[in-house]
């Protein structure tokens, strides 16, 4: 899909269309819960819902190629605009956008109807969409250091093909590749963007705080987040260091833009916390590894902990930057801040300590999950919906 540059302003449309992170805040949400709910559905009945992949795939590759490309897509859409000064998808445009992600989310339901060939084309289609939005912008402004989203971007299709060459019975023992791939690609997004922005948040939203930073650590963060990934996909015999080393790393970085103060501001400490999963999310790696711990948990204080948290953070931040509004969170979220981490502690710690009440854990987290995202959705509706509060476009 094609995406042409478009002159439509919040004058002229539905608001909800009028920038990018709109819609595909909203859709995040929305599909944050109705992803999960479905999941749950399929975990407590003994009748399997028929789906396009695998049921375990089903609910890996939504997450991460369903809800997290939504929040993805949403960032670098209003992003890019302010990066390059160049018009991104608005209007009718955006909405085909929106369209064709969320016929990728029904369509593996429908697959005892709907060809797997024809669900692949959609799923990749939007990839293949959204890398053109980014990459044609970027590159008319040859702007090198915001090329490497194009390769991520690039990266991420490359693993989502995977995915679907093995459910089209094309390849074989392709689609944990490209799912683990997938992961450590949105790590790798979040260490590279958490590396710009977490620091200025907390010097913009706490008053005289000073980060830290050190040369070398930023430049071993991206690289061992690389590492790890490779090690795991190829050499399995060196996670366990390689995850220890990038915990270190990690936890040099994230101490550096630690102050107590940054409790002040909830906007803050959410970004924080996220990063802080991460690496929780890389020491469980380690031990997962090394035999002491079951791996699915380490990968869930990784999606659940850091993802989730990092992901819900920075929507609520961008909504109300890109809307006008003043940088105060909005009477209620820092409730569903401090849910989304109770959600990853009891889906993380309470099965590795109470292993024989695992469903149960699942359940409950999930049900945490559902709630925290349905307060999202019903706070920031009216916020995303509705024109800029300052006149402005966008």
């Amino acid at each position: 899909m094609q995406i042409e540059e478009s002159n439509t302003t919040s004058t002229e449309c539905w608001a909800l269309f009028a920038l990018g992170f709109r819609p595909f805040f909203l859709a995040a949400g929305f599909s944050a819960i109705a992803l999960m709910v479905i999941w749950l559905v399929m975990q407590n009945s003994s009748s399997l819902i028929q789906v396009y992949y695998p049921i375990t795939s089903w609910h890996t590759h939504e997450m991460l190629f369903g809800y997290v490309v939504a929040v993805i897509a949403g960032f670098l859409l209003t992003a890019v605009r302010n990066w390059t000064d160049l018009p991104t998808a608005t209007g009718t445009v955006l909405l085909l956008m929106v369209l064709l992600w969320l016929s990728a989310r029904i369509l593996p339901l429908l697959s005892n109807v709907i060809p797997g060939v024809i669900i692949a084309i959609v799923d990749l289609s939007f990839l293949v969409g959204l890398t053109w939005s980014v990459a044609i912008r970027v590159l008319k402004r040859r702007q090198f250091s915001n090329m490497i989203f194009i390769l991520i971007l690039l990266l991420m299709l490359f693993a989502n093909v995977l995915v679907h060459t093995e459910a089209l019975s094309i390849t074989h023992n392709t689609a944990g590749f490209g799912i683990y791939a997938m992961l450590f690609l949105v790590l790798m997004l979040i260490v590279v963007m958490g590396g710009r922005v977490i620091p200025f948040f907390a010097e913009r939203g706490v008053l005289g705080l000073t980060t830290k930073k050190w040369k070398w650590i930023e430049w071993l963060a991206a690289p061992s987040i690389v590492f790890l990934g490779f090690s795991i996909l190829f050499y399995e015999g060196m996670v366990t260091w390689i995850a220890l080393a990038a915990m270190l790393i990690h936890l040099v970085r994230w101490v550096g833009w630690y102050s107590h103060t940054i409790w002040q501001e909830p906007l803050v400490w959410i970004l924080l916390l996220a990063y802080a999963w991460i690496i929780v999310g890389l020491g469980l790696v380690a031990l997962a590894y090394g035999g002491y711990l079951n791996v699915m948990l380490a990968w869930h204080a990784l999606v659940v902990g850091g993802i989730g948290s990092i992901t819900l953070g920075m929507m609520t931040r961008v909504a109300l930057g890109h809307t006008g509004r003043v940088m105060s969170l909005p009477r209620g979220m820092v409730f569903g801040f401090v849910l989304i981490n109770i959600t990853a502690v009891v889906r993380v710690f309470m099965p590795a300590l109470y292993p024989e009440y695992h469903l149960l854990w699942i359940n409950l987290s999930g049900a945490l999950w559902i709630f925290t995202f349905l307060m999202f959705v019903v706070i920031y509706w009216p916020i995303l919906s509705r024109a800029r509060i300052d006149g402005r476009p966008g």
